[in-house]
């Protein structure tokens, strides 16, 4: 059974850094991507970054300078970090497995949207920016 289980602190103060985990159980990162996706209240979701099962990654162009997304498959473990955190990055965050290891889709593309790619997704972790 795929699971994916989202951590990390919240709230989260202005100007830190966030840091998230995302742990999995069920099936390999050596063997399929994995990316972040998040969901402001009253937004759409956003795409943020993904690693694939060999290690590449691709980020959020808008999102790029301030994040890092890391693996440890010994662990099931995928990292996200998020710095100089505002208002703005205040959301639900969701961990979600690719249906396959396509490389530079990263579980997403920009014809088909995202459920194109997923094929399980974490019960989401709501962070809040705030002082």
């Amino acid at each position: 059974q795929v699971q994916l289980r989202e951590s990390g602190p919240s709230p989260v103060k202005p100007s830190q850094t966030l840091s998230l985990t995302c742990t999995v159980s069920g099936f390999s990162l050596s063997s399929y991507a994995v990316a972040w996706v998040r969901q402001a209240p009253g937004k759409a979701l956003e795409w943020v970054a993904g690693i694939s099962g060999g290690g590449s990654t691709s980020y959020n162009a808008a999102l790029k300078s301030r994040l890092r997304i890391t693996k440890d498959n010994s662990k099931s473990q995928v990292a996200l970090s998020l710095s100089s955190v505002t208002s703005e990055d205040t959301a639900t965050y969701y961990c979600v497995k690719c249906a396959n290891d396509y490389g530079s889709y990263f579980c997403y593309n920009y014809d088909y949207g995202y459920d194109f790619y997923v094929d399980a997704w974490g019960q989401g972790l709501l962070v809040t920016v705030s002082s």
